[in-house]
Formats: structure tokens, sequence, C-alpha cells
């Protein structure tokens, strides 16, 4: 014989609060007529297993996934054109980062490299739907600064690309 117990509730049984995510939860199987039944209790709520209890058990509400808002290429690009026609030299290098993330996302071709008059390279880009080219200065990153300008762009990301 096979039986099906539901999942764990959002509420306890003994209280009505709500479970929260994280927190302790205690559980019981008992009968009710010819069925089993589960009840969930708050650390609260629970004063023992109930008359009748079958088995018990305690765990922890599980905390939901938060879903990472994902890379919205079409974004990253308006963000890219907005850094371009603002031309601030010191955002220069998360220019940078952001245009070889979009060569990765296929949004952005890389045209050509070049170094200028005063010895530095210069890497041209254009987009894949016909955007305009963009000539980036390499800013010849160490490891921690695209660490630092990765974490800034996530941030970015999960905020819209608002400034």
């Amino acid at each position: 014989m096979q039986y099906q117990v539901k999942p764990l509730g959002s509420e306890c049984s003994a209280t009505g609060e709500r479970l929260e995510p994280g927190s302790v939860c205690h559980s019981v199987l008992v009968r009710d007529g010819d069925d089993f039944v589960r009840r969930d209790f708050s650390a609260e709520g629970w004063s023992g297993p109930p008359e009748g209890t079958i088995g018990h058990w305690t765990s922890r509400v599980p905390v939901p996934d938060a879903k990472p808002r994902t890379l919205d290429p079409d974004e990253m690009m308006q963000f890219l054109e907005n850094l371009d026609e603002e031309g601030d030299p010191a955002r220069e290098p998360l220019r940078y980062v952001l245009a070889l993330l979009l060569v990765r996302k296929r949004r952005l071709e890389f045209e050509e490299s070049h170094v200028d008059e005063v010895g530095d390279e210069i890497q041209a880009f254009v987009g894949t739907r016909g955007e305009g080219r963009f000539e980036i200065r390499n800013p010849e990153l160490g490891d921690e600064e695209v660490e630092a300008l990765q974490q800034e762009l996530l941030a970015r990301i999960e905020a819209g690309f608002r400034d």
C-alpha cells in the first residue's frame, strides 16, 4: 500500500502563523480516519507530538531560491551605448569589460585592434544588429580590477542598469 503525504505547509497548525523560510519546523503524521495527514508546527507552536501521532520529524522551512536576473544582451548593449555617449575616461575599464561580455553573448563582434598615437591598444567592436563602431581602449586590467568591475556590472544588472 502506498500513501501520499502532502508537502510542507505554509502555516503552523497550532498558531496559524506563517512558517518562515529558514526557521525550524516540526512535522507530524497522524491518522485521520483512513487517511494519513501531515501537520506542521513552528518552534513556538510545538509542544510535542499530539496524541495519535504515527511519526514526527524536525526540519527547516526551505528558503526559496532567489532567481538571478538574467543577462539581457539588449539591455547590456543599451548600457554600453550610454557609456559610449558619456565619454567618461574613468568608466573606460567598465566599457571594456562590458564589451567583452557582449562579445561572449554574440551581441558585439570584434572588428580590429590598433595602437593609438600615445601607444594604447584600441579595440574596435561592432554590434551584430548594425550598431555603430565602438572603439575602446584596452585598460590592461589586473585580476582584482576585473573582479571589481564584474561585481559592479552584476550590481548594475540586478538594478536593471539604472545609474
